[in-house]
């Protein structure tokens, strides 16, 4: 339904449709606003992915190598972002955000979809690393290679199937998050989906349907993508 409404002639959301047309489209690449809360959430999105790749991947490959009491309870609460309703979260941070002026500011709102989209890169690079094969580790450690060398050399390539995915969950996780965002953004940072929420609130426009289709369009192409990565790595 919404992929041919956004081609709709008219001015209202109607079937039957009285034409076809790229009128929305065309308002879209021609309104400044939409291509600011578009920068705005790529910004967010590729800042939130790289610290929660980073974070994700450090963490899975700790606890995969340690062992220790208390293993599965650290494990439950570095993934509890995924079981924490978003609202919980929202409230949460802009509280905490507020004196440190970080309310109202994209590096909060960076810094809070990272901790949700961690949780994914952890999983992911936990689940590539049930099959890996400590002898490499402690082979290229045995030829004198320091501890970053082979996690670079060795380790990070044959996770890296594992990164991408989570990295990609990860930034389709900031894109597409709008409650932190209520909370944490004002007029000056909207990102993506306030502004297509605002839109909705304020003025139902086909232009809102142009965007959504877009953003499935670029939710497919991700989509695909996994699953290319998941076939290399059975593989």
């Amino acid at each position: 339904v919404i992929v041919p409404l956004s081609f709709n002639a008219g001015s209202f959301l109607s079937f039957p449709m009285p034409g076809w047309s790229w009128r929305w489209y065309d308002e879209l690449w021609h309104t400044a606003v939409w291509w600011d809360s578009f920068r705005h959430s790529l910004i967010v999105g590729v800042g939130a992915t790289a610290i929660a790749t980073v974070l994700g991947t450090t963490a899975a490959v700790g606890l995969s190598m340690a062992t220790f009491r208390g293993k599965n309870l650290l494990m439950a609460l570095l993934i509890s972002p995924l079981i924490v309703p978003l609202i919980i979260v929202a409230a949460g941070t802009y509280f905490y955000f507020v004196p440190l002026g970080l309310a109202n500011s994209l590096l909060g709102l960076t810094l809070v979809h990272a901790a949700l989209g961690a949780p994914f890169v952890l999983i992911t690079v936990s689940a590539t690393l049930v099959g890996f094969d400590r002898n490499l580790v402690r082979a290229g450690a045995g030829l004198g290679a320091p501890p970053l060398t082979v996690f670079f050399k060795i380790t990070m390539p044959l996770i890296a199937p594992g990164m991408i995915a989570g990295a990609l969950f990860a930034f389709i996780t900031s894109f597409d998050e709008l409650v932190v965002a209520m909370f944490l953004t004002g007029p000056g940072q909207r990102t993506l989906p306030r502004q297509m929420f605002d839109g909705i609130r304020e003025n139902l426009s086909p232009t809102i349907l142009a965007v959504a289709t877009l953003l499935i369009l670029f939710s497919v192409a991700l989509l695909t993508t996994m699953e290319l990565l998941r076939r290399r790595n059975v593989k």
